[in-house]
């Protein structure tokens, strides 16, 4: 770990950096006016170290981790002042599916017990006056054959219900719209 921290930059030295390279931005934008950069700052004196606890006795000894030497390769990272290209919106990558498992063998097929004979709920002679009533029902919508079409058989059904709706309401629609205008015509007159 003291390899790894020895190689890297401390967050300060970092941000000195960029405050250099910001300063060296700023520079020729202000022409003879430039800021001097700012001084590093001290570093942090280490506080005492906290006591470690001992660790507990493991049933088997664990394999010692050792890091792999990474290659220090320049090609892949980018500089503060490079720029960072985008190719599209964010790629995702679906893992392979895993492979179905064989379906379950269907549960043995078991044969329904006959329900008991139960008692009729309706009498025997009300049973057919349903049974009649239904059967003149499809008789009268049954389309007949000759070639009429069920625009023809919804009017004939129609025709008397309409005629009766007539006889009923149609004298006091009439008086009504003769009596409005009547009103009408006699206040014309009067202006």
């Amino acid at each position: 770990m003291s390899e790894q921290t020895s190689q890297e930059p401390t967050m300060e030295e970092i941000l000195a950096s960029i405050r250099r390279i910001i300063s060296e931005d700023e520079a020729p934008a202000e022409g003879a006016a430039a800021v001097p950069p700012e001084p590093e700052p001290a570093p942090v004196a280490a506080e005492a170290p906290l006591p470690i606890p001992e660790p507990e006795p493991e049933s088997a000894p664990a394999a010692a981790f050792t890091p792999e030497p990474q290659e220090e390769d320049d090609d892949g990272d980018l500089e503060l002042t490079q720029k960072v290209e985008t190719h599209g919106d964010l790629d995702f990558v679906a893992a392979d599916p895993e492979p179905a498992e064989a379906p379950a063998p269907p549960p043995p097929m078991f044969e329904a017990p006959e329900p008991a004979p139960a008692a009729n709920l309706v009498s025997d002679h009300i049973a057919a006056a349903a049974a009649a009533t239904f059967g003149q029902l499809s008789s009268s919508i049954l389309m007949p054959a000759e070639g009429r079409t069920l625009e023809d058989v919804v009017r004939e059904m129609l025709r008397p219900m309409l005629q009766q709706w007539l006889d009923t309401n149609l004298p006091g629609i009439v008086q009504e719209a003769v009596q409005a205008e009547v009103e009408r015509i006699a206040r014309g007159r009067v202006r």
